[in-house]
């Protein structure tokens, strides 16, 4: 799934996630429309011949309207939901599909759907295209893994050699000599070695975000746009654009994903068939450049390379006032009264630039909708807590009669009810006795 950076762009994360989209008014796909973006998603994938991954690209794609679920298709579905109009096929996507800019299995196919509109910039526009044609063949590919928290990335210290890293990144990229450009690229291991210093988990946790979604937006860029001078300058804007995301724990595989894709590019041109052994990209680049173990010892004076003391100042800031609006959030939907939806075989439909780690508790979605066997949530404001288990949402003021609180709307699914939980005041969704 394609994330946006603070550039307007549509975006989204992988499997069965997805953004959460307002209510936009927009007309329905047109056929001329859509046969220009099924024209142009052709052109990438005919025009790369499946040289970069081994594979195609090519393969069904639903053009989906959000207001409406109506879709365009360049082909008919197995099971005969679609029906032909012209050069193209319409109907309705049915609502226990997730609507996102994502892989989808439905009616027989597995899809590339794409949100309409798409962007207008044309680069922005290839750039979603392609990113989302590798999306549908990367489990084929062995390019998918378990994603979990990095929750560090919300912590000081991890956003802010974060950033560091992205800066020297940014530096190799448009660095004019190899000297210059290995240089920064040593910075950069530097900042990513000094996080996972004190993040231990971090080396694992980002290596597989950046495989699931840094790797889609590279192939995005590398087969989304032709000039190796617009890639360069695409991946350089990113990694300064997704500065502005609220938290950076899902969305930096995207701004950090082109930027080594590129680099390895020059550096090894065979790296993508080295992605399987489950090394990261870091560890590939550092091997293709050759590089020697980075020296703790020559943080202090590579950090005053990057950062003039403003960027630390304004993360102590924002470290403060997220400490605020975190234990708001406990106030809410840990200590206060809740209502407990069991997430077994769910999924979630969410903007995953706003997502808010509460520590051992669990990550919160301000916004999102979830759907199971039970039924459907819509979270609209308040948020919502996630475990591995559990989703709970603010129970007080709660109305029985229509199970909707303040913020949110649950739609109950035949057979489910909502009873008494252990603590009082805490409500539970669960099967009604005897339902089969």
């Amino acid at each position: 799934m394609r994330l946006p950076s603070a550039l307007s762009r549509p975006a989204l994360a992988l499997g069965m996630t997805a953004l959460l989209l307002p209510a936009l008014a927009s007309a329905a796909p047109d056929q001329a429309g859509a046969a220009e973006v099924f024209a142009q998603a052709r052109a990438i994938c005919e025009s790369d011949g499946g040289a970069l991954w081994g594979q195609s690209l090519c393969g069904p794609i639903l053009l989906v309207d959000y207001t409406d679920r109506s879709v365009v298709a360049n082909v008919a579905d197995a099971q005969g939901q679609l029906t032909a109009a012209g050069p193209v096929f319409v109907g309705t996507l049915p609502e226990s599909v997730i609507i996102a800019n994502t892989p989808t299995q439905w009616s027989g196919l597995r899809w590339t759907q794409l949100l309409w509109p798409l962007p207008t910039d044309p680069a922005q526009r290839q750039v979603l295209i392609a990113h989302e044609l590798f999306h549908r063949i990367q489990p084929e590919l062995k390019l998918t893994r378990n994603e979990v928290g990095n929750r560090h990335l919300d912590t000081l210290d991890g956003r802010y050699l974060l950033q560091l890293e992205w800066r020297a990144l940014a530096r190799a990229l448009q660095a004019p000599t190899p000297e210059q450009r290995r240089a920064a690229v040593a910075d950069a291991m530097l900042f990513r070695h000094e996080r996972q210093r004190l993040f231990p988990d971090a080396a694992r946790e980002e290596g597989q975000l950046e495989i699931n979604e840094g790797v889609p937006e590279y192939t995005g860029v590398r087969l989304g746009l032709s000039d190796p001078r617009e890639r360069v300058a695409y991946a350089v804007h990113d990694l300064s654009a997704f500065v502005a995301a609220p938290t950076f724990v899902r969305s930096f595989a995207y701004a950090s994903g082109p930027a080594y894709g590129l680099l390895l590019d020059e550096s090894d041109p065979a790296w993508r068939g080295k992605l399987q052994s489950d090394q990261r990209l870091d560890q590939l680049l550092s091997a293709a450049m050759a590089l020697p173990a980075p020296d703790p010892a020559q943080l202090k004076a590579r950090v005053a390379q990057y950062d003039d003391g403003a960027l630390r100042t304004a993360e102590e800031l924002r470290d403060n006032a997220k400490r605020k609006r975190l234990a708001e959030f406990k106030a809410r939907l840990v200590d206060g009264p809740v209502l407990i939806v069991p997430l077994k075989k769910t999924n979630r439909q969410f903007n995953p630039q706003t997502l808010q780690p509460l520590g051992e508790l669990g990550m919160v979605y301000p916004t999102m909708r979830l759907t199971g066997e039970w039924g459907a949530l819509q979270v609209d404001s308040g948020g919502a807590l996630l475990t591995d288990a559990r989703a709970t949402v603010s129970a007080a003021g709660m109305s029985p009669a229509t199970v909707a609180g303040d913020g949110w709307k649950l739609d109950l699914a035949p057979g489910w009810t909502v009873q008494p939980g252990e603590r009082a005041g805490d409500l539970i969704v669960v099967p009604k006795p005897n339902a089969p």
